[in-house]
């Protein structure tokens, strides 16, 4: 479980391909020397296991399934990409709930600069924008943002300095492909009344029908 309070970013050092799946070497633009074998740690949003972890840095390997609903099969050796480590039960819960499970992909439709600030025009599978709200959480790229307005096939978010500063949000252009993960309250939300609504029509009786009473000898 992570915040989308990304910590930092970290360089690509080293991408092998395995037919669809993938093995990355990640070196941290921040001190992890801590960082041990097995821990999780969202990569451009998307949760990941380390396989490996030294002192310069960690290796983790990508599922195709992983490869297919991310961006990560487009990494290069160099790019950067943002890091954030597994939510701790003593550590402040800022941003909000990020499971590091992509929902789908996103691509920058509009970027403009704002007085100090940017923003953002994201377009993404129409089938996505249901679990968005104006004012809602999501998380690009592993990034927890908040949603200033949204339509059927795409949101914007706008990008302050600090998140700027220390994301690699704002070296992506117009064009580029971002992770995109959506509230996860409101997929469960979905879930429980579609599955309610399932069990309240498997478990409904018959009300009083013509059927019915013939059967219990009124009329013919």
């Amino acid at each position: 479980m992570f915040t989308g309070l990304v910590e930092g970013t970290g360089k690509v050092t080293m991408l092998r391909r395995f037919g669809e799946e993938l093995k990355l070497t990640i070196a941290p633009h921040f001190e992890m020397k801590d960082c041990r074998t097995g821990e999780s740690i969202c990569v451009d949003g998307v949760c990941l296991s380390v396989t490996e972890a030294s002192e310069s840095g960690f290796s983790a390997d990508v599922s195709g399934e992983t490869v297919s609903r991310s961006t990560l099969g487009q990494r290069r050796q160099g790019d950067e990409v943002n890091l954030e480590r597994a939510l701790r039960l003593m550590d402040r819960l800022g941003g909000h709930f990020v499971s590091g499970h992509i929902d789908g992909v996103g691509q920058i439709k509009a970027r403009e600069s704002r007085q100090k600030s940017w923003f953002l025009r994201i377009g993404l599978d129409e089938t996505l924008s249901r679990y968005i709200i104006e004012k809602g959480s999501i998380a690009v790229d592993g990034v927890s943002l908040t949603v200033n307005a949204c339509e059927k096939g795409f949101f914007e978010v706008n990008i302050i300095p600090q998140t700027g500063a220390e994301t690699a949000l704002l070296k992506k252009k117009v064009g580029d492909d971002v992770n995109i993960e959506t509230d996860m309250i409101g997929k469960y939300v979905e879930r429980f009344l579609s599955t309610d609504k399932e069990v309240q029509k498997e478990t409904a009786k018959p009300g009083i029908t013509a059927d019915w009473l013939v059967s219990q000898g009124f009329g013919d």
